[in-house]
């Protein structure tokens, strides 16, 4: 099968991780997962961006050195990771010796092609955004819009990436593949951008930056950062400009790398003219997700409404991420603003975890159990001539078909509405009532439709949970792991018969979070 390379925009080390960071990674790492029920060669990248003023002035607040910085802040985005099962496969550091050496390579070939100049500049620098901007791009009072803050004029000699080369390349590379830029209405976004673009700094003096990587010929300038960021995703595959690696050559291009819609135009424009300059091919998508707010408010410091993502683990006393990672991907339409709140946190884990999903594995289990003995008999398996197995394959191939436009958040609703016809079908047959008039043949193949159609949920709902969804797989006497289950192989009946289940063995698989039980522990 086809290769599936994933990447996301690598963490600014300045401060600890927040749900915004979370957001993306488990976005990035819910795709991963699909992608790996699909296909046989997924690599997924993360990292950290661990270079600039912001790092060095804090840093120097502190009185400790910038590296030491970058390697506690790292390790806390790594126990973040770690804590909401992000699968990554590599995560790197742009302080990585290999990567550095690799960027200082990248520069000298841009500047030996006649890419790179050097320029004498003043200009405004918005050192939030690590960008110099444009007059034209602030808002009325002269404030940078992302960052409501007054940029610093800055006076230097550096060198400048002639990216208005690029610019015609761009625009005709976006027009011509409608799936560059996704969801499709950032393109216009990045087109009005390019109407007005101008070639960039890509050093500062390191009389005002001096922690980063050094031009290597030129003792005087430091790589400014977007060169050296965005290079990681190359960097990280042993990309060398004179002997790129078999690893790079099998992965790259990237299948789709996820940023943030804040810095859009650093990977819609700068990171295609870079790769056009370096003769490499360009993404084949860029993902932009929309930011996440905090009871409709904008993450500030300064409104101390800053959650991270262990806050909701413990205040709702939760020991696995499932409930936290399958929320935050259904909060938000693909490429839309999501909000967080307790309160819509509860609500819907509650309402698609617990009583829809959760409740459906459980009673089911408990009928077999009480009308059946939990032994499934060979005349109990249904054949996929049902209503229910075909709404079951036909929401694989909707799931499938919403994971290829990377539309996650519909892609879980697909999920839900088939979790919502098989309760529905369940409440109108009514195994119940038929055990009560002794037909028990009927009430056996309802039980077993139900069954095979929490098969299929679990392994559609395992990118999003896979905890919950590996509980459901026990519950149903399955030995493979649901995470690992192809989804391209699911065939309807492959519930055997024999014992599935006994009463001492059904248990929720997911608690309602308002429940005495889920409530316990934390009383305690």
């Amino acid at each position: 099968m086809t290769k599936f390379y994933l990447t996301t925009a690598i963490d600014y080390v300045n401060g600890a991780p927040h749900i915004g960071h979370a957001y993306e990674k488990i976005q990035a790492d819910v795709l991963v997962r699909h992608f790996r029920q699909r296909r046989d060669d997924v690599y997924f990248l993360t990292g950290t961006d661990e270079h600039g003023i912001k790092i060095q002035k804090t840093a120097a607040s502190r009185g400790i050195t910038p590296k030491e910085l970058c390697d506690e802040n790292a390790q806390k985005f790594k126990e973040a990771w770690a804590g909401l099962d992000i699968s990554y496969d590599k995560l790197i550091r742009t302080t990585d010796k290999d990567h550095e050496a690799i960027v200082q390579k990248i520069f000298q070939k841009l500047k030996d092609n006649g890419d790179i100049y050097k320029h004498s500049y003043t200009g405004l620098y918005c050192s939030g955004c690590e960008s110099f901007l444009n007059p034209r791009d602030l808002t009325e009072d002269g404030l940078c819009p992302d960052h409501l803050k007054k940029p610093e004029e800055v006076k230097e000699e550096n060198y400048f990436f002639k990216l208005s080369k690029y610019k015609d390349r761009i625009i005709e590379h976006i027009k011509n593949n409608p799936e560059f830029i996704q969801p499709e209405f950032r393109a216009n976004e990045v087109l009005n951008q390019l109407e007005h673009i101008e070639d960039i700094s890509v050093s500062r003096s390191k009389e005002s930056v001096n922690w980063g990587v050094p031009v290597a010929d030129d003792d005087s300038q430091i790589i400014y950062v977007w060169i050296d960021a965005l290079s990681n995703y190359i960097t990280a595959l042993g990309y060398d400009t004179e002997n790129p690696s078999e690893m790079f050559k099998r992965y790259w291009p990237a299948d789709v790398q996820v940023i943030g819609k804040d810095i859009m135009k650093f990977h819609a424009i700068y990171w295609p003219a870079f790769l056009m300059a370096l003769d490499l091919p360009l993404p084949k998508t860029i993902l932009a997700h929309g930011w996440i707010t905090i009871d409709q408010t904008k993450m500030s410091k300064s409104l101390g409404n800053v959650i991270a993502p262990k806050d909701v683990m413990e205040t709702f006393n939760l020991s696995q991420p499932d409930a936290f990672r399958y929320f935050m991907m259904v909060t938000a339409p693909s490429g839309k603003d999501g909000n967080y709140s307790d309160l819509d946190f509860k609500e819907r884990v509650n309402a698609d975890l617990a009583n829809n999903i959760g409740n459906l594995l459980n009673r089911t289990l408990n009928m077999q159990v009480k009308y059946f003995d939990g032994e499934i008999k060979p005349e109990f398996i249904t054949s996929s001539d049902n209503e229910i197995a075909k709404a079951a394959m036909q929401t694989v191939t909707l799931v499938k078909e919403r994971f290829d436009k990377y539309e996650v958040a519909e892609a879980a609703q697909e999920i839900v509405n088939f979790s919502n016809i098989v309760n529905k079908y369940v409440n109108d047959t009514a195994p119940w009532g038929l055990a009560k008039e002794g037909k028990m043949q009927e009430c056996a193949n309802v039980l077993y439709n139900v069954l095979e159609s929490m098969r299929f949920i679990a392994a559609m709902l395992a990118p999003y949970t896979p905890n919950i969804s590996q509980d459901i797989y026990e519950q149903l006497n399955r030995t493979e792991k649901a995470v690992d289950v192809k989804l391209d192989n699911l065939k309807w009946g492959e519930i055997p018969a024999g014992k599935i289940t006994e009463k001492e063995k059904i248990k929720p698989v997911f608690l309602r979070l308002d429940s005495e039980i889920a409530g316990a522990a934390k009383k305690a």
